[in-house]
């Protein structure tokens, strides 16, 4: 099955949006500088984020969104330069002073606003990306156990996936069941879940976790083309043919719908 990882590129843009109401204004030049920087962010330009997001900062260093914001980037930055490092071998650019810059934002950000739960997250990836994995996994845990987390699911699927990362599988597959109980319809762990259940032998149950998930969830492709998958590891080829099928018609052009193409031309006729 294929391993629910824990990349930077979970760091999420939810969480950046102007100021509220309750904190004070920026001023408009540093708005439209975040607002730039974001754009940017959401279109793989990193180092012109970088650069709008540093501009916000100055205008106004005492808004979390705009070190949110910065700290993404610095970690969109650091997550492409390992990209590079991993493609070409040792040598070249080094992403560790990136994920130090983002780290520092995320700290700082929580700082200035300790109620800003997701930076919490996005503080445990950079990270554990680092290579400081408990420090990372006490701030998914303190984002978990923080009662104004909007979204405990997210961090207790992190839990998980950082537990499934180090073989850690007996606390994985707490943390993933975990994460489906406060969100039963949210279908990555259950992607998670499933392989720590065939890393432990139960591959019976790790199949059952995806149907149920495909059922909270009914349409969506990667539940589907992973179901597919488990089905075709378990002898099931005809129900295996169904699951790609489905995520064909539903995601024809998109990379879960290509995944499904390849895996049908290895099913047996």
């Amino acid at each position: 099955m294929k391993r629910a990882a824990l990349p930077a590129s979970l760091l999420v843009l939810a969480g950046l949006a102007p100021a509220p109401p309750a904190l004070a204004q920026s001023p408009p030049a540093a708005e439209t500088r975040f607002s730039t920087g974001v754009m940017h962010l959401r279109e793989g330009r990193y180092d012109l984020a970088l650069d709008e997001f540093k501009k916000a900062v100055k205008e106004d260093p005492k808004n979390p969104y705009f070190q949110k914001g910065l700290g993404l980037a610095y970690a969109k930055k650091a997550e492409a330069l390992q990209r590079a490092q991993t493609a070409r071998g040792p040598g070249g650019a080094s992403p560790v002073g990136e994920w130090k810059d983002a780290i520092a934002c995320f700290r700082k950000a929580l700082e200035l606003n300790p109620y800003y739960v997701d930076v919490r997250n996005d503080l445990g990836m950079a990270l554990i990306s680092s290579g400081d994995g408990e420090a990372g996994k006490k701030e998914f845990l303190a984002a978990f156990s923080d009662p104004t987390n909007p979204a405990p699911e997210i961090s207790a699927r992190n839990l998980g996936t950082a537990n499934l990362e180090e073989k850690n599988y007996a606390e994985a597959i707490n943390w993933f069941r975990a994460s489906i109980g406060r969100n039963k319809a949210y279908p990555d762990p259950y992607l998670g879940l499933a392989d720590a259940l065939v890393a432990t032998g139960q591959v019976d149950e790790a199949v059952a976790q995806l149907e149920a998930g495909s059922r909270e969830s009914p349409g969506e492709p990667v539940l589907l083309l992973e179901l597919g998958r488990a089905y075709q590891k378990a002898g099931r080829f005809g129900e295996a043919r169904a699951r790609f099928d489905e995520v064909i018609k539903k995601d024809p052009a998109g990379e879960f719908g290509r995944a499904a193409a390849e895996q049908l031309k290895a099913l047996p006729r």
